[in-house]
């Protein structure tokens, strides 16, 4: 295996696993729009996912996309044990009440992160190796821009849709944290795809020299 797909790919099951608890946290961004902190996370599995789209293809790039269930999915499963098993009597009561609170998802909600996580990731990885066979193939940053973009806001569209509807109008929430995405994924993940794409060479070609000297 190549050594950038080994090292981007145990990042990638890493973020699949945080990308929950992180959401636990509404952050404020300029200009008066907020995010649930996952989508830092979701954000890393886009760029990590469109970098081994860019240097080893579509097909291990989808193949990543499918192995990062099982991370995601196993974790969800510990969870659920943990937070079955009585807690020690000499632990703090705000503490457990603290954990029982940030990891205590229901699975309604773990269900909607499922769903979003495997079509946005399989969209993203489409479109972006889709555009490299356009007139925008040689502009990396455009096709990391209106993939995320375009994944981001599917994402935003299902989780939200799957998890809330019916609890409360879910119209504002949609458009909030649409825009906040859209505006994320512009910034950000280009010059990140274009810093992993560059190390991820770096990493193959000097794993190939390390191989030929020895």
């Amino acid at each position: 295996m190549p050594k950038s797909l080994f090292l981007f790919a145990v990042l990638y099951g890493g973020m699949t696993c945080i990308a929950g608890v992180l959401g636990n946290k509404q952050v404020a961004l300029p200009g008066g729009l907020a995010v649930e902190a996952g989508i830092f996370a979701f954000l890393m599995l886009v760029v990590l996912s469109s970098a081994v789209a860019e240097i080893h293809g579509r097909i291990e790039a989808n193949r990543l996309v499918r192995y990062g269930f099982v991370p995601l999915i196993v974790s969800m499963l510990l969870i659920l044990v943990v937070l079955s098993l009585p807690a020690a009597p000499a632990m703090e009561a705000e503490r457990l009440s603290s954990f029982q609170l940030v990891l205590g998802q229901s699975p309604r909600l773990m269900l909607a992160g499922i769903i979003a996580y495997g079509v946005s990731q399989w969209l993203n990885v489409g479109l972006f190796s889709a555009l490299r066979g356009t007139g925008a193939g040689r502009l990396l940053w455009l096709r990391a821009a209106v993939a995320s973009i375009l994944s981001q806001i599917v994402d935003t569209l299902l989780f939200i849709t799957i998890a809330f509807v019916g609890v409360f109008p879910i119209q504002d929430l949609l458009l909030g944290q649409a825009l906040a995405k859209v505006v994320l994924s512009a910034v950000v993940v280009p010059p990140l795809i274009y810093l992993l794409v560059g190390w991820g060479r770096r990493l193959d070609a000097r794993a190939g020299a390390d191989a030929e000297r020895a």
